[in-house]
């Protein structure tokens, strides 16, 4: 889903029932992901109004991180960095985000874990956990600016 998709603005519902459609809904969005070298993606990106998130910031941070019904409980210091989005393609921008976090989220099996991350780790959780409250991150930036797509842009930038 590109910007300008009522589904982007939306506040996704939150998942009652991990079940077998929920499965396939982490598998299809960590398959999108990956197929648009995204390091992360939140359902409504895939027109999917639930509270489900995927990313993967590489193997030395756990790899692929499927999170259903993430809620940032703690929250702590403060960096801009340059943040792009896969639904917004050709735009970059400064955004100020937390730099420590502590998320609560269930896993596809319907455990319940804490996560801590950090730095830039951090700032991609917050991005994609904007997008289940119709946030993009254009609404918050600093400024905006135009990059050419066709040139390789760094994987901690999209």
């Amino acid at each position: 889903m590109l910007e300008g998709e009522p589904v982007l603005r939306q506040i996704a519902e939150p998942v009652l029932e991990i079940d077998a459609e929920i499965h396939k809904l982490l598998d299809d969005m960590a398959d999108t992901m990956y197929e648009y070298h995204g390091i992360g993606l939140a359902a409504p990106q895939v027109g999917v109004c639930k509270r489900v998130i995927v990313v993967d910031y590489g193997d030395e941070y756990g790899g692929l991180i499927e999170m259903i019904n993430p809620v940032i409980a703690e929250k702590s210091g403060s960096v801009v960095d340059v943040e792009g989005c896969l639904s917004i393609p050709g735009v970059r921008g400064h955004v100020e985000r937390f730099d420590k976090l502590t998320i609560h989220f269930q896993s596809r099996e319907g455990e319940s874990y804490e996560m801590k991350p950090e730095g830039y780790f951090a700032r991609i959780f917050q991005h994609e956990i904007d997008h289940l409250d119709g946030i993009l991150f254009t609404d918050t930036a600093i400024d905006t600016f135009p990059v050419d797509e066709s040139e390789q842009v760094p994987e901690d930038e999209q």
